[in-house]
C-alpha cells in the first residue's frame, strides 16, 4: 500500500510540472516577452533598419513613410493571424503546432505545407547569409574609419571583406559548441541593447547632420528623380529593390511561431521548452507582445528613414553606417559597426539553430534509417580515424534513441 500511494504520489507531482500537451510546464514571464519577441523577431532583422534611408531616398517622402507604414500594418495582422494559428482547431484549447510549418501542415495540408516550408526556410537561409555578408562589412568599416580619421577622406582604405566572412565562420563554429545556446538569458537583453545602439546611434548622427550650419540637400516627394540622379530603367528597378529592402526588414514573421514555442537540441535529442505559460491563453499575450514589438520597430524604422533622408537627400547611402554617410566622430562609427558586428553573430546563431532543428526533426526522426546512413557517410568521408569513429558511433546511438 505504501509503494501503491508512493507511486500515486510521484505521478501528482509529475502532472504538477507538466502542461496539457504532456511536455515540460511552460514558466514563461508575461513582461519579458515583449523583449524576447522584439529580440529574436524584430531585432534578428534590425540591420537593415541601416539601409532604409536609401530605400526612402528611392521612394520619396510621399511613398517612403506610407510603405513603411503599409508594411508595420501587414506585419502585425499575419502576427496575430499567426498567435491564433499557435493552437488549433482552436486558438486556446487545441493543439499545440511548435512550428511554423506545423501551423500550414495544420490549417493547409499537402503541397501547400511543402510550399510554405520552401519560402519559410528560403528566408531564414537568405538572412544568414545576409547577416554574414553585413557582419564582415562592418567589421571592415571599423578598420576603414580609423584610417581615413589618420589619413583623411580622400584616401583610398580598401580592404577586402574575405578574412572577415572566414572569421565570422569560425566564431560561429566556436558559439556552436555551447549547448542550448538560445537558452542563456543574457542573449535577448544583450541582443536588443547591442540593436538599439546602432539605431540610436545612427538616429543622433542624422540629427546631429541636418543640425549643421548650412546644411543642405536636395529631397523630393517622389525620391530620386528621371534624368538627374537616374535614368527611367534604373528608377523602376531601384523602387522594386527599395520595396523588397522595407519588406525583408519586417521578415520576422517567418519565425513567429518558432518564439512562441522555442526548440532546442542538445545531443540529437529534442527538448522543446516554451517562452509562453498556457495560462493566459498565448494568442492574447502574443498579441500584445506582437504589438509592441511592430510598434517599437516601426518608430526607429521611420525615424532613420526620414530623418536619414532629410541628412542625406537623394544621395543617400546603401547603408549610411558602413558605406560613410558619416566620418566624424570615428570613434562613434566604430563603436556602431561593433554594435552591428556582436548582434549579428548572436543573431546568426538564434535564427541558424531553427534550420538545425528542422533538418534534426523533419530528416532523423521521418527517416532514422536514412539519417543514420547520412550522417555516417559524412563523418567517414571527413576523417577515417579512430576518433571520427567514436563521434559518429556516438550519434548514430543518439539517433537510435
Amino acid at each position: 500500500m505504501e509503494h501503491t500511494h508512493h507511486e500515486v504520489m510521484e505521478k501528482i507531482n509529475i502532472g504538477k510540472n507538466l502542461d496539457d500537451d504532456g511536455r515540460e510546464k511552460r514558466t514563461g514571464i508575461r513582461f519579458i516577452l515583449p523583449l524576447l519577441n522584439c529580440t529574436y523577431n524584430h531585432c534578428c532583422y534590425w540591420v537593415w533598419v541601416l539601409s532604409l534611408v536609401w530605400a526612402v531616398a528611392q521612394l520619396g517622402w510621399v511613398a517612403g513613410p506610407a510603405a513603411l507604414m503599409l508594411l508595420s500594418v501587414i506585419t502585425y495582422f499575419t502576427s496575430t493571424l499567426l498567435a491564433d494559428c499557435y493552437r488549433s482547431p482552436d486558438p486556446i484549447t487545441g493543439k499545440r503546432n511548435s512550428t511554423y510549418m506545423d501551423v500550414v501542415r495544420a490549417n493547409l495540408g499537402g503541397m501547400k505545407f511543402k510550399l510554405c516550408g520552401l519560402a519559410q526556410y528560403g528566408i531564414i537561409i537568405g538572412g544568414t547569409i545576409g547577416f554574414t555578408i553585413t557582419a564582415s562589412i562592418s567589421m571592415v568599416a571599423v578598420i576603414r574609419s580609423n584610417c581615413f580619421h589618420k589619413n583623411g577622406h580622400q584616401v583610398q582604405c580598401h580592404m577586402s571583406n574575405y578574412p572577415f566572412i572566414i572569421t565570422f565562420a569560425c566564431i560561429q563554429i566556436v558559439l556552436s559548441q555551447i549547448p542550448n545556446f538560445h537558452k542563456l538569458s543574457w542573449l535577448s537583453i544583450f541582443a536588443a541593447v547591442m540593436s538599439f545602439s546602432y539605431a540610436s546611434i545612427g538616429v543622433g548622427l542624422s540629427m546631429a547632420k541636418v543640425a549643421e550650419k548650412g546644411h543642405h540637400v536636395r529631397t523630393t516627394l517622389t525620391g530620386v528623380t528621371v534624368g538627374i540622379d537616374v535614368s527611367g530603367a534604373e528608377k523602376m528597378w531601384r523602387t522594386f529593390q527599395a520595396l523588397g529592402n522595407i519588406a525583408f526588414a519586417y521578415s520576422f514573421a517567418a519565425v513567429l511561431i518558432e518564439i512562441q514555442e522555442r526548440s532546442s537540441s542538445s545531443s540529437y535529442h529534442l527538448h522543446p521548452t516554451d517562452t509562453l505559460k498556457s495560462s493566459p491563453p498565448e494568442n492574447k499575450v502574443m498579441k500584445k507582445a506582437s504589438l509592441i514589438g511592430v510598434s517599437t520597430t516601426t518608430l526607429f524604422y521611420m525615424l532613420c528613414g526620414c530623418l536619414g533622408y532629410t541628412a542625406f537627400g537623394n544621395d543617400a547611402p546603401g547603408n549610411f553606417l558602413t558605406g560613410f554617410g558619416f566620418y566624424e566622430p570615428f570613434w562613434l562609427i566604430d563603436f556602431a559597426n561593433v554594435c552591428i558586428a556582436i548582434h549579428l553573430v548572436g543573431t546568426y546563431r538564434a535564427v541558424v539553430a531553427l534550420i538545425f532543428f528542422s533538418f534534426h526533426y523533419d530528416f532523423c526522426k521521418v527517416s532514422p534509417a536514412t539519417s543514420r546512413s547520412f550522417i555516417f557517410v559524412i563523418f567517414s568521408f571527413a576523417r577515417r580515424t579512430e576518433s571520427s569513429e567514436r563521434v559518429s558511433s556516438f550519434i548514430l546511438g543518439e539517433s537510435r534513441e
